[in-house]
């Protein structure tokens, strides 16, 4: 099944149980499915990483709405972007901890044959690539920097 496939599926269940931020949530990732298919000009859907991308976008977005509207003390706002951000990480798959993370990007960073902070940009094209949707971006790119820096990886 696909994402949009499943989010038209769910949307119908909100509505039926009157769920509103969820059915507000899901309209919005359907609506974000259907940019991007018009954007590539054909029918055919979305490619497994395509949709794992525009997720991840959409998570970004209300993480950072969150961020803003917490500095500007607007519990309210942040209440309903972090509502939301949880949903759409329901259709993300399984994010790495701390320590996971860490030991992927040792790998990446043993097989690109990185050995020190030079080599950041090398890493991060890899890592981003492979950890598209597990991790967020700010995370691997704090992770990597700290392991290049600490040379005894």
């Amino acid at each position: 099944m696909t994402l949009k496939e499943r989010v038209e599926a769910d949307i119908k269940q909100a509505m039926l149980a009157k769920d509103k931020p969820r059915l507000q949530a899901l309209r919005a990732i359907k609506s974000q499915i259907l940019l991007a298919e018009t954007e590539k000009g054909g029918a055919e859907g979305l490619s497994e990483e395509a949709e794992i991308k525009l997720l991840t976008k959409a998570a970004k977005q209300r993480r950072e709405s969150a961020d803003i509207y917490a500095k500007q003390q607007r519990p309210d706002l942040e209440q309903v972007e972090l509502e939301e951000l949880a949903i759409i990480e329901q259709y993300l798959p399984a994010q790495l901890d701390e320590g996971d993370l860490r030991v992927r990007l040792l790998e990446i960073i043993k097989r690109v044959g990185a050995t020190g902070p030079s080599d950041l940009g090398k890493v991060m094209g890899v890592a981003s690539r492979e950890l598209a949707g597990q991790a967020d971006g700010r995370a691997i790119s704090n992770a990597v920097g700290a392991l290049l820096n600490n040379t005894d990886f």
